[in-house]
């Protein structure tokens, strides 16, 4: 195979992928937002966000659903790669978080499908959009080398501050839980002693 040959395939493969990547997280950042495809919208979605730890639950909706929906448009047109790639990432790193405890595969519940969605987008904010995109058309205006750079230090910081939050809000909610079990008055009816 020629060298020509080659690069027109690796560019339209990468193509591909990358807008194929950008379709599924548009798609899933659409039913957090607005309720397509079956999704929850901004209610539902805030009602499951709440359940999950996160707070504000309203604007963890919104950021959940732009994180995807956002990051997406911008990684299928391969504009703002370093940036979008990032959003994407983090978006898809919490989301991997919550699935964690139900192990790997998505056919339990786990973390396989956001994690690949978020390692995906990773190699996108590290790699570049490729020749056939709007960064390459812009001349990378939003796509420099540093852009890259940050774009992929910023990601475990940003899934980490959002963890932690996550983490502190549910240890108060199991703390006042429990604390509200402790001081429930006991039952006004004493239960009768067996016969």
């Amino acid at each position: 195979m020629s060298s020509a040959t080659n690069s027109s395939a690796t560019t339209a493969a990468r193509t591909l992928f990358r807008v194929a990547l950008g379709g599924v997280l548009v798609a899933h950042g659409s039913q957090k937002l607005f309720g397509w495809f079956g999704g929850g919208g901004i209610e539902g979605t805030s009602q499951g966000m709440h359940a999950m730890g996160f707070r504000p639950a309203k604007s963890s909706a919104v950021l959940a659903g732009l994180g995807e929906a956002g990051a997406g448009l911008a990684l299928a047109l391969g504009l703002a790669t370093p940036a979008a790639g990032a959003a994407a990432a983090t978006t898809m790193g919490v989301a991997a978080s919550v699935h964690a405890p139900n192990g790997f595969f998505a056919t339990d519940g786990g973390l396989e499908y956001p994690a690949v969605l978020g390692l995906a987008a990773v190699s996108f904010a590290l790699g570049g959009a490729g020749k056939v995109s709007l960064d390459s058309l812009t001349g990378h205006l939003f796509d420099r080398p540093w852009m890259r750079v940050a774009a992929l230090a910023v990601i475990p910081a940003a899934i980490g501050i959002q963890l932690s939050r996550r983490s502190k809000t549910l240890a108060a909610d199991a703390s006042s839980t429990a604390a509200a079990a402790a001081n429930a008055p006991e039952s006004a009816d004493p239960v009768p002693p067996e016969a």
